[in-house]
C-alpha cells in the first residue's frame, strides 16, 4: 500500500513562504513522476507543479517564478517551496506520485495554506 504524507501547510500573511513536503513509501519512488495540485474552495483541483523521474519540472502559469518544485530521492521525498504567497494560491495542496508499467497514480491526504490579506 502506498502512503503519500504532506506536511509543511498553515497560515501566512500575503507575501510570505511556506515549504511543503511529501514522504512517499515508495520502493521505485526515483522512478515516480511527481506532482503538487491544490484546490480552492468552490473550485475544482489543478495542477500546481510536477517534476519528472529525470527532474523536468513544469509550472502553472499563475505560480511560475513564485514557487519551486523540488525532489530528493534518497529521501522518497518531493518538496515544494512557496514564496510571494497570495491570497489566490489558498486550498488545499495535495502530493499525487505516478507510477508507469501499468500506470497508476496515489494521492496524499492534502495539507491545507492559508494566505491571508
Amino acid at each position: 500500500q502506498v502512503q503519500l504524507v504532506e506536511s509543511g501547510g498553515g497560515l501566512v500573511q500575503a507575501g510570505g513562504s511556506l515549504r511543503l513536503s511529501c514522504v512517499a513509501s515508495i520502493s521505485v519512488f526515483s522512478l515516480s513522476e511527481m506532482a503538487w495540485y491544490r484546490q480552492a474552495p468552490g473550485k475544482s483541483r489543478e495542477l500546481v507543479a510536477s517534476i519528472t523521474a529525470t527532474g523536468s519540472t513544469n509550472y502553472a502559469g499563475s505560480v511560475k517564478g513564485r514557487f519551486t518544485i523540488s525532489r530528493d530521492n534518497a529521501k522518497n521525498t518531493v518538496s515544494m517551496q512557496l514564496n510571494g504567497l497570495k491570497p489566490e494560491d489558498t486550498g488545499v495542496y495535495y502530493c499525487n506520485l505516478g507510477v508507469h508499467n501499468p500506470w497508476r497514480t496515489y494521492w496524499g491526504q492534502g495539507t491545507q495554506v492559508t494566505v491571508s490579506a
